[in-house]
């Protein structure tokens, strides 16, 4: 399992529950939990093994060989992910469809941000900047990215072996980077891909501000349908707070970008981009007014499907370790979760913020993919035990 740390106590319900049905199965777990906060990793015992950083050399080893290793590992990485074989997706758990009544789409994704049934991949790892609430560079290497060809090549094998899928989601942290690599996208993805699927991919506002055309033509001429823009907050005081190295006019610069080519591609028929827009409140040092104007900013999106957290001290953070070391982290091994409920960090009026959110255009006070999520957590373990029993 590869853990991070708001899915951790999943994780470690996850072992628990494997270990119930198969008592000599082994647990192999990694991911950047296991880097920042190694200790809770190796608290619990179903934990058999446990990764500390990248692992694509060893894998095959430490999963054909276990026993030839020690409990913690010193994990090895490629330095491109062109030395990346594809995934055999084949491979993957069959997730409980019959439990719930769903429509099989394994090993295809079924919920997607974008039309399902969709397919995961990635073209880069690791975000280069170092915010106050993530910095993973500090933890993983970098990394060369995988070359576009190789990633249009996967996405059709996957659309003849298991397809036809509509739509991808490149998860990686921040896929308008490079740009050498962008207009290589541009040239070759609508010509040498299967289908110009519609996808969902990451951006920053200030790279946007840094390259408006190439962005336009991306989001124009490769069918870039949902962009999930790190926005964090309107107000460039929080901005700073958060070492997020943009600024309230890089955020209005790239909003007013979007807005109109979205209003230029409508004028023609075609359907505009939608902003995944990713917010977050009740930060340390925040004011009412900062609050306030992120709510305002996220307002004038015109096609945005809001993304909203409440700030959550995460170990691995500098502002997490900040606030832990202070005691005002109200996070447990048990509620890692950063959703825009519950409370996270002393001293922070989440009644406000509470209020504050409705104001949202498109916020859903009970949002449907929270519901699935902790329905799932809630009921899944203990359904799918009596089922396998």
């Amino acid at each position: 399992m590869s853990v991070l740390s708001f899915n951790y106590p999943i994780a470690v319900k996850c072992a628990k529950f494997f270990k119930q049905v198969n008592p000599k199965g082994i647990v192999i777990t990694g991911g950047l939990h296991a880097s920042v906060a190694l200790d809770e990793m190796i608290s619990v015992q179903e934990f058999d093994y446990i990764c500390v950083g990248p692992g694509e050399k060893i894998i095959t080893t430490l999963v054909t060989e276990p026993h030839s290793f020690a409990r913690v590992i010193e994990g090895k990485g490629a330095k491109s992910m062109a030395e990346w074989p594809y995934i055999d997706r084949t491979l993957w758990p069959k997730p409980a469809f019959k439990i719930y009544g769903l429509l099989n789409t394994w090993p295809l994704e079924r919920y997607s941000i974008e039309e399902a049934p969709s397919v995961t991949i990635l073209t880069s790892r690791v975000c280069p900047w170092q915010c106050a609430f993530c910095n993973e560079s500090s933890y993983i290497p970098n990394m060369k990215r995988r070359p576009v060809e190789m990633v249009i090549e996967e996405l059709n094998m996957l659309d003849v072996r298991f397809g036809p899928f509509r739509s991808v989601i490149i998860h990686d942290s921040n896929f308008f980077q490079n740009p050498v690599w962008l207009r290589e996208w541009i040239e070759k993805y609508p010509k040498l891909a299967n289908s110009k699927w519609p996808y969902w991919a990451a951006a920053r506002t200030d790279t946007i501000r840094k390259w408006p055309e190439l962005f336009a033509a991306l989001v124009k001429e490769t069918n870039w349908r949902t962009i999930s823009l790190g926005l964090e907050s309107g107000s460039d005081p929080v901005l700073r707070i958060l070492n997020k190295e943009c600024t309230e006019e890089d955020n209005n610069f790239a909003i007013d970008l979007i807005n109109r080519t979205g209003q230029e591609m409508l004028s023609k028929g075609q359907k505009p981009p939608t902003v995944f827009a990713n917010i977050m409140l009740a930060i340390p040092g925040e004011t009412k007014s900062d609050a306030r104007k992120t709510i305002a900013m996220v307002n004038r999106i015109q096609q945005v499907k809001p993304s909203i957290s409440y700030f959550a001290p995460y170990p691995g953070s500098i502002l997490g370790y900040q606030l832990i070391a202070e005691g005002k982290s109200l996070l447990t091994r048990n509620a890692y979760h950063r959703y825009p409920e519950g409370e996270t960090v002393r001293g922070i009026d989440y009644s406000f913020y509470d209020e504050l959110k409705r104001d949202i255009h498109g916020h859903q006070e009970s949002n449907p993919w929270i519901k699935l999520a902790k329905a799932t957590y809630e009921t899944f373990f203990s359904r799918a035990l009596s089922e396998i029993q």
